[in-house]
């Protein structure tokens, strides 16, 4: 059972991701992730004693762990690769929708953010985007297609998820993503034709 500690220390990364979503990194200060996560003041400093930094590696590391669920559940109950990769964003469609166009990739987020200015949070993003292309790959490779294949196919795929969140929020609209999980399905349909002519 998780102590009183571990669960605060949760609260607030996860308070801290969703306002990355809603805000931005930069646009989210300490206090009003306290104030959201209902935490004790010192709380901050005292789960995460480098401060904003620290929180937000947790919080693109919880958001890595989100995603690669999403993609093992995705995995477990559809056919294949392409119906698993259709299902992944689709639901993400979803979600981006049912926020009213508020929530988007925390990871790109802070990526465009704070890649330049901060190393640490950097190699987080790198960490969470390799998180998702690792699975991603193994998928597409557990449906017959080559490993090299996999992992390119696998980074162009989370590639475009990336891109097509953003362009669903700007455009308010879940038609880029909706593209998206056709095009991810074509693209794999069309690497197992190819595998199955070699």
């Amino acid at each position: 059972m998780a102590s009183k500690g571990d669960l605060t220390k949760a609260r607030l990364a996860s308070s801290m991701l969703e306002l990355i979503q809603t805000s931005g990194y930069s646009g989210t200060g300490l206090n009003a992730v306290i104030d959201h996560a209902h935490a004790p003041k010192g709380s901050v400093y005292f789960h995460f004693p480098d401060g904003k930094e620290g929180l937000g590696i947790a919080a693109v590391d919880l958001a890595a762990q989100q995603f690669q669920t999403l993609i093992a559940q995705s995995a477990a109950t559809a056919g294949g690769a392409a119906e698993a990769a259709r299902a992944a964003i689709e639901a993400l469609a979803t979600l981006v929708g049912d926020s009213d166009f508020r929530l988007g990739c925390p990871v790109s987020v802070v990526t465009l953010e704070m890649g330049a200015e901060s190393e640490r949070l950097r190699e987080a993003c790198a960490a969470a985007f390799e998180s998702w292309i690792t699975p991603t790959a193994a998928l597409l490779e557990a449906d017959g297609i080559d490993a090299a294949r996999a992992r390119s196919l696998a980074t162009v795929i989370v590639s475009t998820i990336e891109g097509s969140v953003i362009v669903s929020r700007a455009t308010r609209s879940t038609a880029p993503l909706l593209s998206a999980a056709d095009l991810a399905a074509e693209l794999i349909a069309q690497q197992k034709t190819g595998e199955a002519a070699r």
